[in-house]
Parts: C-alpha cells; structure tokens; sequence
C-alpha cells in the first residue's frame, strides 16, 4: 500500500516550516482506496505570500485542529505503507519535523514521484507537478491546496504504473542498497543519533579500513552510504562489513583522536594524515633589542630555546614572518628583514612607524609585536581545555604544556574540584606532531579556547581558573 502525501507549509524549509494542510491518498497500486485531508492551526502567523499562494488564511486555520491532535491517525493511516509524495524529501521532512517536536521518530520508507517521472517519461520539458499534469493530461484541480496536488500525484502515480510495472520495485531496491551489501541493517540502525565521536569502518575480515569524526556519527555515516559517485568510494562501500565507534562529546577531541587513530592504525582509505609530518627544522624567536624594542628572528630549532612558532624550512618560517609584518604593521629592522643601518624599507613606504630609527615609543610598537606574537601559537601557555564530555556529569578534558599537546581524558564533574592533580591524572598521553599542532591552533584561532583553565610555568600549582562556571 502506498500513502500519497501532499502538505501545505508556512515556508520552504522542513526544518523550520509549519504544516498549515495535509492530505493523504491511500493507492493500492491500481487505484485509490481512501483519502484524508485536514487544515492544520500551525500556532503561528501564515506569511502573506503563503496565503497568496494556497489560498490558505489565518482566519481558516484558527479553529482548525493542531497537529498533535491529528498525529495518531496520520501514523494509523500510514501505517505499514510506503510515503510517497512529488518531492519526497520535502513532505516526507516537513511530517518528520512536526512528529520531531512531539517527541516522537516518524518513519516510513519513501518513493519519490518526480524521480520515477523521470524514469517513466524522460524527455519532457519539466516534471514539476503542474507542467507533468499538462504533458500527461492529468487533471489538476485546486493547485496548491493538499488534497487537489495529493490527488493528481495519485493519478501521476498510476500512470508510472501503468507506465512501468517494475518502476516502483526498481526504486524501492534503490533505497535498500543504500546501505553497503555486506553490512547488516541493525549494525547501523544501533548507532545512536547525534553522537559526537570517532567511527571505524571494518572489512568482513574484521580490519579497520576507514576512519572519521564528526559531531553527528549516524548522519554522517549515511552521507559516506550516498556518496556513489567516486570510484573510491564505491570500492569503500562493497568492503563495509561492520561499523563502530567511540563517543567523545567534544568535536575538538573527536579530532585529536582522529589524527592519531588514522596514523596507528593507517586504513587504506585514508590518505590525509597517514603520514606523520616530519619535525620542523626552523623557529621564529623573539627578544628584547637594547633599547628595549621588541625583535623577532628566524633560526634554526635548538634545544635550549623555545621558538614561537616553527616551519618546516627558512622559506616557511620567512612567509609566517612576513604575514605578520604585515598584518601588524611591524618594522623590517625589528623582524630581522633589513639588517642595514638606517631606516627599513617599510618606514620609507609608509607602513612602518619608525621603531628602526627610534621614532615611534617602545611601548606603542611593543603592543603590536606582543600582539603578532600572540597570534602565532600558544606556546608560553600551559594550560586545560574543558568541553562537553560523553554525557551530562562528564567533561573532556585536553592538556597543553608550553605548546606541547600531552594527550586528552574524561572527568566526572560530580566527583571534582577541577585541581591540577585530578585534571592531569585523567588524561591518557597522546603524541605531539605537525597535525596535532594545526587542530590545536585552528582550534585556539576560532576562540574557543574560552572555557579553558591555565596555570602559569613558574607555579604550576596554582592554577587561574577562566573558564564558564556555568557549564560545571
């Protein structure tokens, strides 16, 4: 049996749209055996181009049932049924929303009319409901209401039929081989909505052969079974065999992970971040000229130093020099670019303020250098980053020290004073490396680093607490 499903909405967006009209054809196949149709009171003000274009106003609707009070007989009616609807992902999306905010998951599988339109008569000017009524004489009555473009997507729907018996057989296979031949439907249907983590695809051998994060496992998962259009990843969807996953509730850890899971473990379908990046040989430095001007530098990497930032080779470390020159409108002289007496370049330009020739105050140009320095990397700091952890009474937990990722955990906030000692023995030690760096940078870039708890390098012990208390 197939449910035939029409809705009228206050926008075009399931997510945020209201349904204001529903109607239902109940085909069997060959014809239709029932229907159903209802104004809906969205509880909300119809926009004026709604209302000029359905014809449905706000005085209509006001003494018309809420949705919730006609949700159980929408999931008797379409109970054990297939939904169908011309553009399916909007009706079918709009119905999901409305349940969505129930507290109840409304699923059925789907058919798509304008896709089997187009299978059963290619060729034609355009399929959207109006125009293919007009190129297949299907009369169209009360355009734009439910019930009227319900009832001609039924007759729509026994002219495919009849058209092609095996249409709708051909599609309905389509939407079960979205899933990956070898991987078993409850694998996946066990994987819980909105978990924020790292999932492992397996081969029928048990070998992890793909490795993702995302901040919505389940959704995401789904996205890789659409994606057929790449021989990669089609070759990827026939070797699936069994998915897991562990939950992180923090997308920054989800990425940490990541990195480090995909250079251990080097699935064959992963090509970033398998290799791990060679260590920098170069670093930009600062110090303090004579006169108490602050001065940046490029040299090589040593021991007893802790650079600001570092670079693979000179040419690296001179392009992140000269983006902060000028950015920051810093001096040549200062940045070690101009090693002449006399006036830098960028002073006789204009874009230098004349710290080379002592003509703008050590404070205002140490401000903009401190502030170039700042923006480089975090390396002076030490300090615990707290986000959402697995569930309600936890929180992740990732550590810093002086630049150096030392690895990330989970603590139980009700058991917790957030000290030192308890944040550090919660956090299991992971490895530092190139791509570790550029997560933790881009991640302290966007400002999240807001809830986060730092403690000086000269006392270690007593930490600054700066983090949203509110969160604990």
């Amino acid at each position: 049996m197939y449910a035939i499903v029409d809705v009228e909405t206050t926008g075009g967006r399931p997510e945020t749209s209201k349904i204001i009209e529903i109607a239902i054809v109940i085909h069997d196949g060959k014809q239709i055996v029932r229907q159903f149709s209802s104004l809906v009171n969205p509880q909300c003000r119809i926009p004026y181009f709604i209302s000029q274009f359905t014809g449905i106003s706000d005085d209509m609707v006001a003494n018309a049932p809420q949705f919730h009070e006609i949700a159980r007989e929408i999931i008797e009616i379409t109970e054990n049924t297939v939904f169908v609807a011309h553009n399916v992902q909007f009706d079918y999306g709009c119905v999901r929303a409305e349940y969505s905010s129930l507290g109840y998951n409304y699923q059925r599988k789907t058919l798509c009319t304008v896709r089997m339109s187009r299978s059963a008569f290619p060729g034609l000017p355009s399929y959207s409901l109006g125009k293919l009524c007009n190129s297949l004489n299907i009369q169209l009555k009360n355009r734009h209401r439910a019930l009227g473009d319900a009832d001609a997507t039924a007759l729509l729907f026994t002219k495919i039929v009849a058209q092609d018996p095996e249409l709708v057989t051909v599609f309905a296979e389509i939407k079960k081989k979205t899933l990956p031949p070898l991987l078993n439907e409850e694998i996946y249907a066990k994987i819980p909505d909105k978990v924020t983590g790292v999932y492992y695809f397996h081969n029928s051998e048990g070998q992890v052969i793909y490795i993702g994060k995302s901040k919505n496992i389940k959704k995401r998962v789904a996205q890789h079974f659409a994606a057929r259009d790449k021989k990669k990843s089609i070759r990827m969807l026939h070797q699936i065999a069994d998915i897991t996953y562990e939950s992180t509730g923090s997308e920054l850890v989800a990425l940490l992970l990541e990195s480090d899971e995909i250079k251990k473990v080097r699935p064959i379908f992963n090509r970033a971040q398998k290799r791990i990046k060679a260590i920098p040989y170069y670093g930009i430095y600062q110090r303090l000229d004579e006169t108490g001007y602050v001065e940046l530098y490029i040299d090589r990497l040593k021991d007893d130093t802790e650079p600001i930032t570092t670079a693979d080779n000179m040419l690296a470390a001179k392009n992140i020099l000269e983006r902060a020159i000028e950015k920051y409108n810093l001096c040549h002289s200062k940045c070690n670019i101009h090693n002449g007496s006399g006036p830098c370049f960028n002073y006789q330009i204009h874009k230098c303020k004349g710290a080379c020739v002592a003509v703008e105050p050590v404070e205002t140009y140490n401000v903009r250098a401190i502030a170039a320095i700042d923006s480089f990397s975090f390396s002076n700091e030490g300090f615990f980053i707290i986000d959402q952890g697995r569930h309600k009474t936890e929180k992740s937990v990732v550590h810093i020290d002086r630049g150096i990722y030392k690895g990330f955990g989970f603590i139980d906030i009700n058991y917790s004073s957030m000290s030192q000692d308890e944040l550090n023995a919660c956090i299991k030690k992971y490895s530092h490396n190139r791509d570790i760096q550029t997560i933790l940078r881009l991640y302290v870039k966007k400002g999240v680093r807001k809830i986060a708890i730092r403690y000086e390098d000269e006392t270690p012990n007593d930490i600054t607490q700066s983090y949203n208390a509110s969160l604990f």
